[in-house]
């Protein structure tokens, strides 16, 4: 069994991306500037927009903090977004879901400037995502794929199992993996929570990626043998022995699953370490393809 070490690849592409910008530093060129928008005072929220801000730093982004109360109205929010699309310096910005419940989330998506949707979210990328063009892969898919390419984890001819169907997770992974080249080329059946006989389709995947949000789901009678699991659950669970009072645990019951896979990630430090290496990469893809129209 080999662990796909989340936290060690994205420090690589962080590396990476700090090359590339010292570089356009060196050459006079303007710096990637992402900005995000935090609306109200969510703690998970906070900590997570905290941590891309840090991010931003660690690989020599501008980075803005729009902070904005929980009682703004739907108005002032797309006002807000109208300004981030106009101005020049920022090449890309996200608006941190959730959003307080007098503001329609699918309002503020729609009302980004797609050219700088970093998180992907918006229909004109989904699109083109689905149609194979160059756009911005929604980050924790994204992070995935990554992952997958990286421990040069085989997808072709393979029957891949994705369980959840969001729109953020589940359903562009089963576009992305049935997509041609690497990784994709593989079978997918997308499951959730109608399908029925989910364990029977489970034991006939290679590969499954779980983004359900329900702790432990994935047990060790419902993976074959040297399948390749990747997951994408994170909960908090209320645990008296632990000092902070609660573990972090994913989908999949790492202990027993893992004695059965080829490939598995560890939560925390699989996949969720990837989707703010993969928010950096695009937002420097934005600020390149930025530079090309000019």
């Amino acid at each position: 069994m080999q662990l796909l070490d989340g936290k060690k690849v994205s420090e690589d592409i962080k590396n990476e991306i700090a090359e590339v910008v010292s570089k356009m530093k060196n050459n006079g060129e303007k710096v990637p500037h992402l900005a995000a928008v935090i609306v109200g005072n969510d703690g998970a929220s906070l900590t997570y927009v905290g941590s891309k801000v840090k991010a931003c730093e660690r690989v020599g982004f501008e980075s803005t903090l729009i902070k904005l109360p929980s009682t703004i109205s739907e108005l002032e929010l797309l006002k807000k977004i109208e300004e981030l699309n106009q101005d020049d310096n920022i090449d890309g910005f996200i608006v941190q879901l959730p959003l307080p419940q007098q503001i329609d989330d699918q309002k503020v998506l729609m009302a980004i400037d797609p050219s700088k949707d970093v998180d992907g979210f918006h229909p004109e990328n989904f699109g083109k995502m689905a149609l194979d063009m160059t756009t911005f892969i929604p980050a924790t898919p994204f992070g995935i794929l990554e992952l997958l390419e990286r421990y040069n984890v085989q997808t072709a001819g393979k029957h891949t199992v994705v369980i959840g169907r969001s729109h953020i997770v589940g359903r562009p992974m089963s576009i992305l993996m049935g997509r041609k080249g690497f990784p994709g080329n593989s079978t997918v059946t997308l499951t959730h929570s109608h399908t029925k006989n989910i364990a029977q389709i489970t034991t006939q995947a290679d590969i499954i990626i779980t983004a359900l949000g329900v702790p432990n789901y994935l047990k060790a009678e419902m993976v074959k043998d040297d399948a390749v699991i990747i997951d994408v659950g994170i909960t908090r669970v209320p645990d008296e022995t632990n000092p902070k009072g609660y573990i972090i645990t994913g989908d999949v019951d790492f202990e027993n699953v893992s004695k059965k896979a080829s490939f598995i990630t560890p939560v925390p430090g699989g996949v969720g370490p990837m989707t703010i290496a993969m928010l950096l990469k695009n937002t420097l893809l934005a600020r390149e393809l930025k530079r090309e129209k000019k």
